[in-house]
């Protein structure tokens, strides 16, 4: 049986990433599937709000034509809030997903109410969208910031404790039952935090990595054979550059 060739895109216009993203996903890599990293070249070199979204949305969809066309047969959106990827999707014709809803209902089937953890500020009106969007209103508990950019995430000792104190909050507070980390930017922070709240509060509370659910999604698509749907999706052309 030949391998699954499956390419992680990050929507940012920089490669610093790439192998932070590789690292994310290697521990649920299945042995017959080859993973490439790409990154755009065109638009911002961080997501932190709906412009820089709306930017690089239509990079995203020329990089995953490209990957397309390079042959491989699914694209892992490393993106908490999805960028280009509706908008790919009427482009390419292999599944792309993005990291909100792999995660959510990847949350959804191990608890009943679920909190999102995110960056910034500006992203919090932006993630909420997310929930109405999906219908998932009644299954939210919260969303908490730690107020730290993109390009300070790699500072996993700060990270970890806010990440751990936001969501000890959503936990007693708000009566969430699993946390969302809200960015793909957060490597090897959720085993760590699961940690702290088991210690914290004597129960198991899942703390979902996005990277990792929205890769492992991705992969049993394309073992299915599942393609966007051309009733939602409608088969479009992209301008010229």
């Amino acid at each position: 049986m030949s391998n699954l060739r499956i390419c992680i895109l990050a929507p940012v216009n920089t490669d610093a990433y790439n192998q932070k993203l590789l690292d994310a996903v290697r521990s649920v890599i299945p042995p017959d599937v080859q993973v490439e990293v790409r990154n755009i070249h065109q638009g911002n070199p961080c997501i932190e709000n709906r412009l820089n979204l709306t930017e690089n949305a239509l990079a995203v969809a020329r990089a995953a034509q490209a990957i397309e066309l390079d042959g491989f047969q699914g694209i892992w959106l490393s993106d908490f809030d999805m960028c280009g990827v509706e908008v790919a999707r009427e482009v390419i014709d292999i599944p792309i997903v993005g990291g909100f809803p792999t995660s959510a209902f990847s949350a959804l089937n191990l608890s009943q109410r679920f909190s999102i953890v995110t960056i910034m500020q500006s992203t919090l009106a932006m993630q909420l969208g997310h929930v109405a969007a999906y219908g998932l209103s009644q299954s939210f508990a919260s969303i908490r910031s730690i107020n730290c950019p993109v390009a300070q995430l790699s500072n996993l000792d700060v990270v970890v404790v806010k990440t751990f104190e936001a969501a000890l909050q959503a936990v007693e507070q708000d009566g969430a039952q699993s946390i969302l980390l809200g960015c793909t930017g957060f490597v090897d922070v959720a085993s760590r935090v699961a940690a702290l709240l088991e210690d914290a509060l004597g129960s198991y509370v899942p703390v979902l990595d996005p990277n990792q659910c929205g890769f492992s999604f991705l992969v049993s698509l394309v073992r299915m054979r599942l393609r966007p749907s051309r009733l939602c999706y409608s088969k479009a052309a992209l301008p010229t550059a």
